[in-house]
């Protein structure tokens, strides 16, 4: 992979913020939910400690492109890395003598903030590969496989981190160890950031943020029901339904499913990293012909739509958890992993492809509102699908979202080879 050997340090360290960054990420949202739901939380209710997280997405990633195209990608980088240290803190001043009511909204403001924080450094770091790698499609699609794939995987790890640390250390202790993590990478960057991430332009208007691009606004649309599909069992779902398999009640058995249910998610994400920063050497020979690469995607999201739709059908004839249906459901989900990574990490390529070095920060970022508009949509529908038809139905509503996933696909691939 051939790489431009000035801009190499600042990609390094871009890259090492990000995925700092994606663990704190990962270990929090298993925190928050495996915390909350020891405190009695509904399936409804823990769906919306997220929902400001994914509102605070769209928001952020309407604005941040703009601001990174403005003020320069290391202000949003650095910007993004302080507001999670913030986030971090607040949520450590939560107290267990609140109302279930008190403790939601604060929850929700605090994920909110997480969210801004989040988007921002992602959309630094996505826009800072396009401007940072060479120019050939095929050797973009491998740095920004490498990027994501092996954020995913360390976001996986995360899952993992959060589990085991409310299992050893409890809540407070392990938000507090996050922040000081941050701490010393958001230092480190500020005092040594290497040359290379662009400046600002100060004339660049707000309203530049909304793409005029058929191609970028139908791959977004695409993204919207593809993130849907997958947050809408992963979100609550799947966490909820391992738990009530797992867990007898006692502090035993809540530790037993901690781990087990962190351990299923980091694995479950780590193979999709892996999967993800592989997609390159799997999908051989594509060339530098953009409208191919929309062809293989179309194909690939097919493939996935009939994953969810079998596990829903079996979920449907046995719905009393067993080992079988258990084993089934896991080997099940991880295929979808697996086939899930290949689709993003083609999407993830696309909009880097169908966008140009002067307009990249701000069709990234409105690329990446589309997709916190669609794990929004999937979040607020894992709670409610759970909650009315159990996961069954959160994976027949994951097979109808990636089903308009794929008509989005189609649509844009004509647009394309007209």
């Amino acid at each position: 992979m051939t790489s431009k050997p000035d801009n190499m340090p600042a990609y390094i360290a871009v890259t090492a913020a990000y995925w700092a960054f994606m663990l704190t990420d990962g270990a929090l949202r298993m925190l928050v939910l495996l915390h909350f739901h020891i405190l009695g939380f509904s399936p409804v209710q823990l769906a919306y400690l997220f929902i400001l997280y994914e509102v605070a997405g769209i928001i952020t990633n309407a604005t941040a492109g703009w601001l990174a195209a403005r003020f320069g990608l290391a202000i949003t980088l650095h910007a993004g890395l302080f507001l999670q240290i913030i986030a971090l803190l607040a949520l450590s001043q939560l107290s267990s003598e609140w109302s279930i009511t008190a403790s939601v909204i604060y929850a929700m403001c605090v994920q909110g903030l997480s969210g801004v924080a989040k988007d921002l450094t992602k959309m630094s770091s996505k826009s800072a590969v396009k401007l940072l790698a060479p120019d050939q499609n095929s050797s973009l699609f491998k740095w920004v496989a490498l990027l994501t794939g092996a954020k995913n995987a360390i976001k996986g790890l995360g899952f993992l981190v959060g589990a085991a640390s409310l299992a050893l250390f409890g809540f407070v202790p392990s938000i507090l160890g996050m922040a000081v993590l941050l701490a010393i990478i958001l230092i480190a960057t500020l005092i040594r950031m290497p040359k290379g991430l662009p400046n600002g332009v100060k004339n660049t208007r707000f309203r530049d943020v909304f793409s005029t691009s058929p191609q970028v606004n139908r791959l977004s649309l695409a993204r919207v029901f593809l993130f849907g599909a997958r947050d809408v069992w992963f979100v609550v779902g799947i966490p909820i339904f391992y738990y009530a398999v797992l867990s007898d009640g006692s502090e035993a058995g809540n530790r037993l499913a901690f781990f087990s249910i962190g351990s299923f998610m980091a694995v479950w994400t780590i193979l999709y990293g892996f999967v993800q920063a592989h997609a390159p050497r799997m999908l051989r020979n594509l060339g530098d012909d953009t409208a191919h690469f929309v062809s293989v995607t179309r194909f690939w999201v097919k493939i996935l739509t009939a994953i969810p739709a079998l596990l829903a059908v079996v979920l449907f004839f046995y719905p009393e958890p067993n080992t079988s249906v258990t084993i089934v459901l896991t080997l099940g989900l991880f295929a979808f992993g697996a086939v899930f990574a290949v689709n993003s990490s083609l999407h993830s390529f696309l909009i880097l492809a169908l966008t140009t070095g002067k307009r990249v920060t701000m069709d990234v970022g409105f690329y990446y509102m589309a997709n916190a508009a669609g794990r929004l949509l999937g979040t607020l529908l894992s709670g409610l699908s759970y909650q009315i038809g159990g996961l069954a139905l959160c994976l027949a509503t994951a097979t109808l979202m990636l089903a308009a996933s794929w008509i989005a696909t189609n649509r844009l691939n004509q647009s394309l080879t007209l």
